[in-house]
């Protein structure tokens, strides 16, 4: 490329940046995200729809706890496969091809469950639809980053995210109402039916224009841009040109190779990259192995029956829909950083209270790990909103592919742990180690770089 060119393209990347950056959001912003909205609505219902199923195959097909285990650690064991492949895909082929073919294979996957007539097909199934539901996620965090202007972009997003916490809770729900009446498969079914219709209109979505730009195919993203100019007369000051187009930093400016895995620990990402990836283990060992265990130690170790347990249960989402929604309208006045230190804080606060002082009374025990997880899981979405904003466009996809692996390493070994304390030091041990771990996520989190209100191609740099 000569150096008249590469002037060029910086030139067209940086005016393309600052229209994107001018727009308010949009009726146009607004339909993108309802779809893809809907497109982690039913991961939620995906990833957890086994679980409602369990307790009526577990009978019907007599299975052991070890196919019960193998059931639901194979999905696991998907999804951190689907997480790594759909974020390399998202940086080749463009956000949109990769968030729709993830959605095509879990729901593909979910229709085949219905139909599995045994253990070793719904097992299989479980494991693909596992690689659809783990790559759906990240690609579809960095695709609403990549649309978001930078003020504003943490409520916007988080507005978006708060459709998985209500695809857990609406799950539980569908399930208790409808399986004793329909059978199990009917979980699959849903899952699966509307998720064809959800990759159709993916595939009708417009690129995302940085990574378009990112790719030099700039009269494709001129013409996106342009059509969300079209539908908001209103222009907002851009910000002042720098950051990764400006510079001439990015792969698409200079012609360096598309983003690679190495860059993840290389010299200029490595801090933010073991940042990231310390919050989302701590993070998701804590709500995950709270999700998995405490209807059983409800049940089993406060010796409330099966429904108390159930319902104390389900108020962990419940709570975490309505602390979401608290932080979406705060986020871009405290920051990632302040509210990420205070949720993992307050959580240590509350489970450390149980280990010390609480854990002899129920009520203590459910009002307490209700209020934990909620906060806690407010730093869960926060992730999905960081983690694509502190990597440049042509890694994007692939730094927080990699990051969400490890929330699922996190959600395969916590529940293992929890029964291994449960049973050699007792319900106090439990609450002791998630505040352990809640106290290393505040201090990760005090490392965060802060990326409020700022430009993606800015923090990038």
């Amino acid at each position: 490329m000569t150096g008249d060119s590469r002037i060029a393209n910086v030139s067209d990347a940086t005016a393309l940046i600052a229209r994107l950056e001018s727009v308010p959001f949009s009726r146009w912003h607004l339909r993108l995200r309802i779809i893809v909205g809907s497109a982690t609505f039913f991961d939620a219902f995906d990833a957890l729809s086994l679980a409602f199923v369990l307790p009526v195959l577990g009978r019907l097909w007599d299975l052991s706890p070890g196919q019960i285990g193998s059931l639901i650690s194979i999905g696991y064991v998907g999804q951190f496969l689907g997480a790594l492949i759909f974020g390399s895909l998202a940086e080749a082929f463009g956000r949109v091809r990769a968030a729709a073919a993830a959605v095509a294979i879990m729901s593909v996957m979910s229709l085949g469950c219905a139909l599995a007539p045994g253990f070793a097909v719904l097992l299989v199934c479980r494991f693909v639809q596992g690689v659809g539901v783990g790559g759906e996620m990240p690609v579809a965090a960095v695709y609403i980053n990549e649309l978001s202007k930078a003020r504003g972009r943490g409520r916007f997003f988080l507005l978006y995210e708060m459709l998985f916490p209500i695809g857990l809770m609406m799950t539980g729900q569908i399930g208790a109402v409808l399986v004793p009446m329909f059978g199990w498969q009917v979980m699959f079914l849903i899952g699966g039916v509307p998720g064809l219709i959800i990759t159709w209109l993916l595939l009708r979505m417009p690129e995302s224009p940085r990574w378009l730009i990112s790719k030099r195919r700039f009269a494709e993203a001129e013409a996106i841009v342009s059509e969300i100019e079209a539908h908001s007369h209103r222009r907002a000051a851009p910000p002042a040109p720098g950051g990764e187009f400006a510079t001439g930093s990015s792969s698409a400016a200079r012609g360096a190779p598309a983003g690679a895995w190495t860059e993840l620990l290389g010299r200029a990402y490595r801090r933010r990259t073991a940042v990231a990836w310390t919050l989302w283990w701590c993070a998701y060992f804590i709500t995950n192995g709270l999700n998995n265990w405490m209807p059983t130690l409800y049940n089993r170790v406060y010796t409330l029956d099966l429904q108390q347990s159930l319902r104390a249960g389900t108020l962990t989402n419940v709570t975490q829909v309505i602390v979401l929604l608290g932080c979406a309208f705060v986020i871009d006045r405290t920051g990632r950083r302040l509210w990420s230190i205070a949720s993992f804080a307050a959580g240590a606060l509350m489970l450390g209270t149980l280990g010390f002082f609480g854990a002899h009374s129920v009520v203590a025990v459910i009002a307490l790990v209700t209020l934990s997880y909620g906060i806690v899981g407010s730093a869960n979405a926060v992730l999905y909103l960081y983690t694509p904003e502190i990597y440049p466009t042509r890694m994007r996809a692939i730094g927080t592919g990699a990051a969400t692996c490890w929330l699922r390493l996190a959600s395969a070994v916590a529940p293992l742990l929890v029964g291994y304390i449960v049973a050699a030091g007792g319900i106090r041990s439990v609450f002791l180690m998630f505040a352990g771990v809640a106290v290393i996520g505040a201090l990760a989190a005090a490392f965060m770089l802060e990326t409020r209100n700022r430009p993606l191609e800015d923090i990038a740099t």
